[in-house]
């Protein structure tokens, strides 16, 4: 099986890996995307890489990387300037894949998954944010999602969906290596103020009375005196991410609304695979994925999250 995926990065990440290269903009198409690759940021290559792994053929692209894929698009004569979809097209006739896999649904047009359909190849949406209309999810062959509340419910509106847990990519452990503790407790994440405004504010409390430090975009929000922007470090993505995490003791983690009743986000799995004590807010399937009280220790209130970093 030949699968194609799509995904779509930060721009402020983006900006920040291009600005940090420069002459990487002008590079060849491969020497971008494995320079891109290698910052494992979100996903990164994980897809293609197991896929390949388990005999099938594979490969990313980032569709909002725009000097990425104008190199592609140079290198295959076809102007610069097509449009995000127009290179698609172009990339999907080239690779010939079965399936295309779309990492973020909101950023497919009905347009583009018609035209997938015409040439007899499969539309695959992941879903982990708030969803698009029912319209657009049906206009996939299948959605895949981590929680479990969405497999549900999508699943009973007709939009054919499996549930898909996420997983940590091991070879991040080689590219980092051991780290000394230079961190005794952080948050790497969403630090809005309106879509995460609960947890959020939780951890918010729980920092004036033990040193949290915190990572993450959002930052700058919060008023002065607030201990988020006290100890507000900046962004981490991708291997600095990981870095951080590995030279901390504690990695606090906070599920936002979306998850539901659920275990279910990312910091889970890159706090653990860190060999970090995640300090995570408790989900029904927490014990389906990792031995709590060893792995993952939980709270439940400001005092019990207090009282855990002390401990």
């Amino acid at each position: 099986m030949r699968v194609l995926i799509v995904d779509t990065y930060y721009p402020a990440f983006l900006e920040s890996h291009y600005s940090r290269s420069p002459g990487l903009a002008a590079a060849p198409y491969e020497h971008q995307w494995r320079a891109l690759m290698d910052t494992f940021f979100a996903t990164g290559d994980a897809y293609s890489h197991n896929l390949r792994a388990l005999g099938h053929e594979a490969h990313e692209v980032v569709v909002n990387a725009a000097p990425l894929q104008s190199a592609w698009a140079r290198e295959h004569g076809l102007d610069p300037a097509a449009g995000e979809d127009a290179i698609l097209l172009a990339q999907v006739a080239d690779f010939a894949p079965d399936v295309v896999y779309f990492q973020h649904v909101h950023s497919v047009r009905e347009e583009l998954l018609a035209t997938l359909g015409r040439r007899g190849v499969l539309a695959v949406g992941q879903l982990a944010t708030e969803p698009p209309d029912l319209g657009l999810l049906r206009a996939f062959d299948l959605i895949v999602t981590a929680l479990p509340s969405f497999a549900a419910r999508f699943g009973a509106a007709g939009v054919r969906t499996e549930q898909l847990r996420l997983a940590f990519d091991e070879r991040v452990l080689k590219r980092v290596g051991p780290q000394p503790a230079r961190h005794d407790a952080v948050f790497v994440g969403s630090l809005g103020r309106t879509q995460h405004r609960r947890s959020n504010g939780l951890v918010a409390r729980a920092a004036w009375t033990v040193p949290i430090e915190f990572w993450g975009y959002g930052g700058q929000l919060w008023p002065p005196w607030s201990p988020v922007k006290r100890r507000y470090r900046g962004e981490a993505w991708g291997l600095e991410m990981y870095e951080l995490l590995a030279a901390s003791r504690i990695v606090v983690n906070r599920h936002g609304s979306i998850a539901g009743p659920y275990a279910v986000n990312m910091r889970l799995y890159e706090g653990t695979g860190m060999g970090t004590l995640v300090l995570t807010d408790n989900g029904d399937t927490l014990g389906e994925l990792f031995a709590p009280g060893v792995e993952a220790v939980t709270y439940a209130s400001r005092r019990e999250l207090v009282d855990r970093i002390r401990y």
